[in-house]
């Protein structure tokens, strides 16, 4: 029997949850890429007008959520190993931002 991974197992919740409900109609890319941007706009809300220690962790955790969910989503409609993109970006990052030019900057790439 495979053994599944902490994302794999999310991603095949999430299906379940979706599925039981007949929702994978309304799971196209674009739909999903567009609730992805709005959860993540809503996590911003949490920290509208505040210091960021004031913001309410049960509200981040619960549109932190939503932004995983949505992500996790997005990348099974495409097939796409999370771990291995991920992995991909951060060493095309690390070409982009080598520690030596990078280290406590704020900066663009571009701008290094």
């Amino acid at each position: 029997m495979k053994k599944l991974n902490d994302i794999q197992q999310l991603t095949e919740t999430l299906r379940k949850f979706r599925d039981e409900r007949d929702w994978a109609q309304f799971h196209n890319a674009k739909d999903l890429a567009m609730a992805l941007n709005i959860e993540a706009a809503e996590l911003l809300e949490v920290f509208l007008w505040k210091a960021p220690e004031q913001a309410d962790i049960d509200s981040v955790k619960e549109e932190l959520a939503d932004v995983i969910a949505f992500a996790l989503l997005l990348a099974d409609k495409y097939d796409l190993d999370v771990k291995q993109i991920v992995l991909e970006k951060m060493a095309k990052n690390a070409l982009k931002y080598p520690v030596e030019k990078s280290k406590g900057s704020a900066k663009k790439y571009t701008e290094l």
